[in-house]
């Protein structure tokens, strides 16, 4: 008993604080906030590319983003998602917004502006992007657009008002925004099943050109890369040692799957192989995620529709409460009425 009342005491003066009515809004907020906001802190030191993010990158990526389109597209999109992400927390803190709205109006915008900046970034990687399968560039061409769109919405509603589907809209966006952080538990749950059904891995294979195996293994030699501890060329795929130097780039090798390798390659074909239906996987339970959180939660979405009416009557916007875009403008829903009178 004296440990639940303990743990009561010390978060209840912390959820007043932030002013969350409800309980299980604060819980919310802590762990799927807490997640991003620790997630993008730790990255930050990514902001140096050429030295955490280059020993710390995927095997295989720093041969495409090292130098020119792609080196300008993760520059982009982690000088811009990282803060973004941070930033996007407080926008969901209920004394933030009712108090300081002026604040949570301003970081709105530059929450967009990076999201925004950031998606062109990951458009720009995205076609090299862990070998950049279609498979892969489909996931992530879906995260991208369903986060874009939902970003849209949310400014449209507000601009008009509404004040709960800029709620629902922005809920989403962040929920698609998080599927990064889900993506890598997902990506190692892929490697333990690799690793553990080995009769199983033969089955999945890559393929790399001479020239990206050849800068990889000297990358991961230059930087003491602890995951594959031989980085010999030769002794793994002879016929990259054995090609003319203006061959290497024409050259290219089947890559097996393995993440128990000593051979860097193969556990990058690991990773990339594991990212596809981790990302699916991730977009899949994030999205059914938020649109459950939005259906149980019918009264604040009610309550902030209210809210809407009398701002948008008072703004003398037509049709006073649905002036956004609203279900009854598109769906089969009965038009909505205030359930009391407002002067």
């Amino acid at each position: 008993m004296g440990q639940p009342q303990t743990l009561i005491r010390t978060h209840l003066p912390m959820q007043r604080m932030l002013g969350f009515s409800k309980t299980y809004n604060f819980l919310l907020w802590i762990l799927f906030g807490g997640t991003l906001l620790a997630f993008a802190v730790v990255r930050l030191p990514y902001l140096n590319i050429d030295g955490v993010y280059a020993r710390n990158a995927a095997p295989g990526e720093w041969y495409w983003q090292h130098a020119g389109w792609y080196r300008l597209g993760i520059i982009i999109h982690l000088s811009t998602i990282l803060p973004c992400s941070i930033l996007v927390v407080f926008q969901f803190v209920p004394t933030l917004r009712e108090k300081y709205t002026r604040f949570h109006i301003i970081n709105g915008y530059i929450v967009m502006m990076l999201f925004l900046i950031s998606n062109v970034g990951a458009i720009m990687v995205t076609p090299r992007s862990l070998g950049g399968g279609s498979d892969i560039q489909a996931s992530m061409y879906l995260l991208i657009l369903s986060s874009t769109v939902s970003l849209g919405l949310a400014w449209y509603n507000i601009r008009q008002k509404q004040i709960e589907q800029h709620r629902a809209w922005m809920l989403r966006a962040m929920a698609y925004m998080g599927c990064i952080v889900t993506m890598r538990l997902f990506i190692y749950l892929g490697g333990v099943l690799f690793t553990t059904a080995a009769h199983v891995t033969p089955y999945y294979q890559g393929v790399w050109s001479c020239e990206q195996l050849k800068f990889t293994f000297d990358h991961a030699r230059n930087i003491n890369y602890p995951g594959g501890s031989r980085h010999d060329l030769a002794e793994f795929y002879p016929i990259c040692a054995q090609a003319a130097l203006q061959n290497l780039s024409t050259t290219f090798v089947p890559i097996k799957v393995d993440p128990r390798s000593d051979n860097i390659a193969e556990i990058a074909m690991s990773v990339a192989v594991g990212f596809s239906p981790a990302a699916w996987f991730a977009f899949i339970l994030h999205a059914l995620g938020v649109e459950l959180y939005l259906a149980m939660t019918p009264k604040e979405a009610e309550r902030l529709r209210m809210i809407s009416y009398k701002r948008q009557r008072a703004a003398g916007l037509k049709h006073a409460g649905s002036a956004g875009l609203v279900v009854e403008k598109w769906g089969d829903a009965k038009p909505w009425k205030p359930r009391f009178k407002t002067s």
